[in-house]
């Protein structure tokens, strides 16, 4: 019913074109049709905005929504969609008009200037129930927005004709005549979630065959509502299988790649403000505009109820407890006493970094608070810590420089006999590893395999296991002292996801000593959903009792004894150390 009304205030909204003037020449605006239904804009775009959806979106005399859905926002995918009750202009400052529109949840604003080609958006929270996908988004028209920016990809979306002509495997994944698959998730990828990076994706394309480019994008300066933490990844845009729209999606609470991510809001929890930005389809256009868009961040005109400007610093050094420095490491700040993984977490604020080779690191623009600071392993130096580092209770106060000095990590101190891959919570430099995402590039992996320590190497190990066979890590154990007897080792098992549904027995000189079984790993949707790098972290250890490690050659096994296709272990690290 709400597509019919939409369609119905076509006519009446073309009527209005020019709009019931607003008090000055090219002021951004706000008028009402009726009691459920308005049209924002400047003198360069303006839109239509019913009940549910932004439709009618018109630039330059062209309406860029057309048959599509057009603009809304929802949480728990596309069932529950928020229905706008009023409509109102909140504040005039200079050249910033801030409209919002509310729903029960809570208010959807958009923040106009004359000349701005697009429009700060940002969400306030009221009454958000708890969650794990909350989104706003664009689907626009598919004969007009027919490729898709990403920092992996920017390529044609396939066409909705490709889509009817395969066979549906799964969700939003197709296999297609020729044996190839296309599905949405192709078009995932990491967000660029630390400070000062440029996060911008879109969708672009030609104006009704008239040459002229047009191109609609989402710019994030601010990163810190972003749940999860450096490993962060979304779907982002892709095209619509039951209509062919062109979706740009602003995942600002996603779970598509998580184990768990249920979250609670405080009121007045707000994500934003981000720019959704109009060009010539340019992405070397929209990266300039991302770059300015870091440098005024945090925005001078905005304000929510959080103390938006009430911000300080951080720094501090991590110090391994085997005297080495965190290279590398891997830093995240977020909540004080946490509950959740670092990937997890989603109900307030979140910043992340790198440590330094001297392992200093530097947090600004951080909201007052007290907070959790968290470090971990991100390969290098330090790719052979297993533990990870967390101190709670560190406060950041307004306009204040918080200077933690130097804090000692305390590492597992065990004696390395091997390593395959550096830990680092991805699975970086093992075969076929790496973006962009590719749906079943897991089938490449083999179901049988050797390593031999000393003459494989790190790219022989695949990225993930699927199949039934056996993976053998075969290696020599030097001479133990005279007399002695083998002491007891333990085996470090850390997966960058697990897609659950694959089972492995793992036998150390054909002794049983341990199991990976979706009955003790959460899952998360990584290997099925064109995940090549990470997904959800999880770490094991398994004890070789004494007397189990052997003179001369010894194996280490992973049996896998049940699969389901484009499931299983995507790894990070394996390492044997003496105990």
């Amino acid at each position: 019913m709400a597509r019919f009304q939409a369609l119905s205030l076509y006519l009446l909204s073309f009527c209005l074109q020019s709009f019931a003037s607003p008090t000055k020449a090219g002021e951004p605006f706000l008028k009402a049709l009726n009691s459920s239904a308005w049209i924002i804009g400047n003198d360069i775009w303006n839109l239509t905005i019913a009940q549910t959806y932004g439709t009618k979106l018109m630039y330059k005399g062209y309406d860029l929504v057309g048959e599509a859905v057009g603009h809304y926002v929802s949480y728990n995918g596309a069932v529950d969609n928020l229905n706008w009750t009023s409509a109102r202009i909140v504040k005039k400052s200079g050249d910033y008009t801030d409209i919002a529109f509310s729903a029960n949840e809570g208010d959807m604003h958009w923040v106009l200037t004359p000349d701005l080609f697009g429009a700060y958006q940002y969400f306030v929270n009221r009454a958000l129930p708890t969650l794990g996908e909350f989104r706003t988004l664009w689907r626009l028209d598919n004969t007009t927005f027919t490729r898709g920016h990403t920092s992996e990809r920017d390529q044609d979306l396939p066409p909705l004709a490709l889509i009817l002509s395969g066979t549906k495997v799964q969700d939003e994944t197709w296999l297609l005549p020729n044996g190839t698959y296309v599905t949405k998730y192709d078009f995932a990828t990491f967000l660029p979630s630390i400070e000062g990076n440029l996060s911008y994706w879109g969708v672009y394309g030609q104006l009704n065959g008239t040459g002229a480019q047009i191109g609609s994008w989402y710019i994030h300066a601010g990163k810190d509502y972003f749940n999860g933490d450096h490993l962060k990844q979304e779907l982002i845009v892709h095209r619509e299988s039951s209509s062919g729209d062109a979706v740009q999606l602003n995942m600002i609470h996603g779970t598509h790649y998580q184990a768990v991510s249920n979250d609670t809001f405080p009121v007045g929890k707000t994500w934003g403000p981000w720019l959704w930005y109009v060009n010539d389809g340019s992405a070397s256009d929209a990266a300039p505009r991302a770059q300015q868009e870091n440098k005024d961040w945090p925005y001078a005109w905005f304000q929510d109820s959080y103390g938006y400007h009430s911000r300080g610093s951080l720094s501090g050094r991590v110090v391994l407890s085997d005297g080495r420095a965190a290279t590398g490491a891997a830093v995240f700040l977020g909540d004080n006493h946490p509950n959740k993984t670092a990937l997890d977490q989603g109900s307030w604020y979140y910043y992340r970094t790198y440590a330094d080779s001297n392992g200093n690191f530097e947090f600004n623009n951080v909201r007052e608070g007290m907070w959790g600071l968290q470090a971990w392993a991100d390969g290098g130096k330090i790719g052979d810590v297993t533990t990870s580092f967390l101190r709670n209770d560190v406060s950041v106060a307004k306009n204040k420089q918080t200077k933690l000095g130097t804090m000692t990590w305390k590492t597992q101190g065990r004696k390395k006999i091997w390593q395959i891959g550096q830990i680092d919570r991805k699975a970086t430099d093992f075969e076929y590893s790496g973006p962009p995402h590719q749906h079943a590039r897991v089938v490449k992996c083999p179901a049988n395999f050797t390593y031999t320590v000393g003459k494989s190497t790190t790219d022989d190990w695949c990225f993930g296991q699927s199949d039934i066979g056996k993976w053998t890590v075969s290696f020599d154990v030097p001479p133990f002292p005279s007399g002695s007897s083998s002491p007891a080792a333990v085996l470090s098992v850390s997966l960058a996801g697990y897609s659950s549904g694959v089972s492995s027995n793992i036998l150390a000189n054909n002794v049983m000593i341990g199991n990976l079984t979706s009955e003790d790993i959460l899952s998360d949707p990584c290997l099925y959903r064109s995940g090549t790098l990470a997904g959800e972290w999880h770490y094991y250890e398994f004890e070789l009792p004494a007397g189990t490690l052997k003179k001369g050659s010894n194996t280490v096994d992973f049996q896998c004894t049940r699969t389901t296709l484009w499931h299983g272990f995507m790894w990070d690290s394996v390492m044997l150390e003496w105990k």
